[in-house]
């Protein structure tokens, strides 16, 4: 039932105001933003934040009776954030790069990859997994974000790394479970962990 007089619209997540307030939150944040941080900033239940994200979420998809916008409402790495469709990603890598590019190198990422899916691990069981030293790559990686350190190998002593929140919101992942599975693709890849770790 309409309510005269209250200069909002109503809908089932809460008034228009409520949705924009979340929303206007959404496009500054330059990280994902949890409900409950929204909720605190808003000044709303966070129950009722959640109900707004997902009519936020659809109405960027154009699910809720609009066109499906340029960008997207994403759950990515335990928050919410807004993000340019995929899609256009060739677009808007040209304008906000201007032409060049700022790609990893082949070995950062080999590195990465190594580091994703043994975490925590040391730069020592990189190098030997790779065949070569790592440790300027390994150090690139913490200056970019993507790595941090998980304390020391309790017999070794040497420092652990293991890839960050950053990490999984560049490949718009929620989780490290979200990973893909390495086997499918390298066949005999467990044989290989047990000779590495049987050499170690």
């Amino acid at each position: 039932m309409n309510q005269a007089g209250d200069g909002q619209e109503h809908s089932a997540a809460g008034t228009s105001s409520e949705l924009a307030a979340v929303e206007a939150v959404l496009m500054v944040v330059e990280e994902p933003v949890t409900p409950a941080e929204l909720a605190a900033a808003v000044d709303i239940p966070e129950h009722r934040v959640q109900v707004i994200l997902d009519e936020l979420k659809a109405e960027a998809d154009g699910t809720a009776g609009g066109r499906e916008r340029g960008y997207e409402l994403r759950e990515i790495a335990g928050g919410w954030r807004y993000y340019s469709r995929l899609r256009y990603a060739e677009q808007v890598s040209a304008f906000v790069l201007g032409g060049q590019t700022s790609r990893l190198s082949q070995a950062a990422l080999e590195t990465l990859a190594v580091i994703a899916y043994r975490q925590p691990v040391s730069r020592s069981s990189v190098a030997a997994i790779r065949g070569v030293n790592v440790d300027g790559v390994v150090r690139t990686l913490v200056q970019r974000g993507l790595l941090d350190t998980a304390g020391t190998d309790p017999v070794t002593g040497a420092t652990l790394y293991v890839t960050t929140g950053e990490f999984l919101e560049r490949l718009g992942l929620d989780s490290l479970e979200d990973l893909p599975k390495l086997s499918p693709h390298l066949p005999g890849v467990e044989d290989l962990e047990e000779n590495v770790e049987s050499s170690a």
